[in-house]
Formats: C-alpha cells, structure tokens, sequence
C-alpha cells in the first residue's frame, strides 16, 4: 500500500512534468511558426493568429475540463485528454496551406486545458498550508514555454520543422503513459454526481472571480503573448537568427515558468493580495520602460545639428523582460492562492472560468500585437497595449481591496473573504 505522502509527491510530480509537456506543445508555433511564416510569407497580423489559434481552444476548454476534472477526478480527464492531442500534433507536419495550420492548430491547442485539469487533481491533494506551494509547483510546467524555445530550433537545424511535430507527437503519448501508470486517485476528491452542474457554475455570479479573471488576463494572457511574439520580436527587432532569438526569448519564459512555484511560497506567507499589488507594480514599471520605442532625436544646437539614439539594446532589454517574466510568475501563483482560499470545493470550476479568461487574453494579445505593428510599424506597441492592460488591473485592485487591506497583511485569505468572514 502506497504512503499518502508518496502519492502526493508522485501525484505533484507527475503532474508538473505532464504540464510541462502540454505547455510546451502548446507554445510550439512561438517557434515553429517563424519559418511556416517565411514559407507562406504572412503578415503580421496573420502570423500573430497563427501563434495564437492553439491559445484559443486551450481557453475556451479549461471551463468544461476543470468541471469535468472536478467530477470524474482530473487523472482520467488529464490521460485522456493528453491521448486526443498526438495525433493532431502529428498532421501538422504534413500541413501546407496556411488554413491547415489554423486547423490543427486548434485541435492541438487543446493541450492548454491541461492547466484547469491539473490545477484541480493537484490542489485536492495537499492541506490549505501548503496548497499555494504545490500549485505554483505545479504552475512552474509555465517552463515549457521556454522548453520549447531550446528543443524546437534544435530539431529545426539539425533535420526540419516538419521533424517538430513527429518528435512533439512521440514526447506526448510517452507522457501520457507514464501519467497514467505513476499516478493515484481518490474518489474523495470527486464531486458528487448528484451536484448539478448550476450549483457548480454558482461562483460566475461573485465579482471576485471576475476581479481575480482581470488579474489572471496580464499575469498569464500577457506571458502567453509575450512568449508566443518574443522569438519574432529579436528576429525583426534586433536582427538575431532563429536560434539566438529563441534563446533570448527563453530569459522571459524560464523564469516565469519556474519561479512559480516560489510566488505560490510567497503567497501562503504574505497572503495573495499582497503579492498580486506588488507584481503589478513592478510590471506596470517594465512595461512603461519597454513601451519605448526606439527614436533617433536631432537638436539643433549652436554649434550645429547634435543626433542622439534613444532606445533600449538587446541586452538591456532582455534584463527587463527577465524581470516581468519574475513579476508574471508570482502573480500567476498569487491569482490561484486567492481561489484556494476563497473558493475551496469549487477550485476546478473557478480555476477553469480564470484560466479561460487568462488564456483568451494570450490567444487576442498576439493578434493585436500583430495588428498594431501592420498599422503604426512600431514594434515596441506591443507592449504600450499591455501597460494600459496593467493601468486597469491596477485601478480595479486599488478600488476593491487596497483602500481596505494592509499592503503586507499577513494571513491566508484575501481581503474580500476576510470581511466576508468577519
């Protein structure tokens, strides 16, 4: 017989690399989509749809699969769910036509529905204290956003990007199996039949979910997006090879991938609302100075015309995404440790309405970026759109919870359940 703490850590542990898994195949046209885009010479715009059409389906099935997670236990949910994505994944080496793509791309971009699945089995396992810690551990499967940005230019050089997809197909059914054969479940754990499906969707109706959906649309939407365009951004901003670009690219992704988990420790210490204020802030501050877009000025002096550059370098730059990958990373942990708390039998179905937020946001993000570079021609627009994103997360939070909530409160729960409680 099994120990529950050896179930537990198999169940984490098996789940965060299964999420990786899916995540990293999730992201694949962040890279892969580089070259189909030179091979059907796309636009923009159409470029940033392509990036983005996996995200679209991996949003809008993270609602129905936390339910379903939350009544038949997420392990079946997450094994099957791993089963239907390979072969898709596979076609997509034989696509041709830009529509193809398109269309696999939905079907594979299933995969992201993992996230509300797993959120859920993994949540269930382990006690208030430590949920925070476990599912930011869980979370850091983010990672595979930059897994993809080693592995994928890595098989392009050395065969094609058709070889992309096979390899991707192979890695996903290995990880199903070892899903299914290294992990548990407890029918506990499950909702009752008997519970209709309107008492499970009753939370739609608090306005914290939707208060913790606007947070989760930067937080995540915004780190999809941003991981999704990062590779093409170094190629056409700075002039970098499809390799270089996906290894600065992964500066942004890794750590707001891994550190999840720590902002999942921050967040069962300080509390989610404390933790979510500051990552705003701090993004707010990295957005305003990235937004800048690169300018040559020429005053005219006494001695003459004097020309000056204002813009930041590939370097620098890349510091300051590393610093809102962090941001992003705490805040993706600190938005779920406020649904833990404040949602605790409803986790599947809460984290499936926010996760679905968060990921339309990374599926309308990329096609906006796309669109405003076809329009103005400044690269640097992207991120002038994600700063009035945070402006509004900032103002809503501000309203709501700081006028009324210590900036370093202690304690498990956010603000609102607090007063609810009181």
């Amino acid at each position: 017989m099994t120990s529950l703490k050896t179930q537990q850590n198999l169940v984490l542990a098996m789940s965060t690399f299964a999420f990786t898994i899916c995540f990293m195949i999730w992201m694949m046209f962040a890279v892969l989509g580089v070259p189909v885009k030179e091979m059907l010479h796309l636009s923009e715009t159409q470029f940033g749809l392509l990036a983005s059409t996996p995200v679209l389906t991996g949003s809008l099935v993270r609602l129905p699969l936390g339910l379903l997670a939350d009544r038949f236990g997420g392990r079946l949910v997450f094994f099957v769910l791993m089963l239907v994505c390979v072969l898709p994944i596979y076609l997509i080496s034989h696509a041709t036509e830009y529509w193809q793509f398109l269309l696999l791309g939905l079907f594979v971009g299933l995969a992201g529905g993992s996230f509300s699945v797993g959120i859920a089995y993994v949540a269930k396992w382990f006690e208030a204290s430590t949920q925070g810690f476990a599912m930011g551990l869980f979370g850091a499967g983010n990672a595979g956003a930059a897994l993809t940005k080693f592995l994928a230019p890595a098989i392009i050089a050395a065969a094609s990007w058709q070889m992309v997809p096979k390899v991707y197909s192979a890695i996903m059914f290995v990880t199903a199996l070892l899903f299914w054969f290294l992990t548990f479940d407890n029918k506990a754990h499950h909702v009752a039949s008997s519970v209709p499906l309107r008492t499970q969707l009753r939370s739609l109706k608090d306005p914290r979910v939707w208060r913790y959906c606007q947070y989760y649309s930067i937080v995540f939407g915004g780190y999809v997006a941003l991981a999704l365009w990062m590779t093409e951004y170094y190629v056409n901003e700075y002039g970098f090879s499809l390799q270089r670009a996906a290894l600065f690219a992964a500066c942004f992704s890794l750590p707001g991938g891994i550190l999840r988990a720590v902002g999942g420790w921050m967040s069962d210490k300080w509390g989610a609302h404390s933790v979510t204020w500051w990552v705003l802030w701090v993004s707010w501050i990295c957005l305003f100075i990235l937004s800048y877009p690169q300018t040559d000025l020429t005053v005219q002096t006494i001695n003459g015309s004097l020309s000056f550059h204002l813009g930041l370098n590939a370097w620098m730059f890349t510091v300051l995404m590393f610093a809102l990958g962090i941001a992003f990373a705490f805040g993706k942990a600190s938005v779920f440790k406020y649904i833990s708390n404040d949602f605790p039998n409803d986790i599947g179905a809460v984290s499936g309405i926010v996760g679905l937020a968060g990921g339309l946001g990374g599926f309308v993000l990329p096609i906006l970026f796309g669109a405003l570079v076809d329009l103005t021609g400044v690269r640097s627009s992207c991120f002038m759109l994600m700063y009035g994103v945070v402006w509004v997360s900032l103002i809503w939070m501000y309203l709501s919870e700081v006028r009324t909530a210590p900036l370093m409160g202690q304690g498990q729960s956010s603000p609102d359940s607090q007063r609810i409680d009181s």
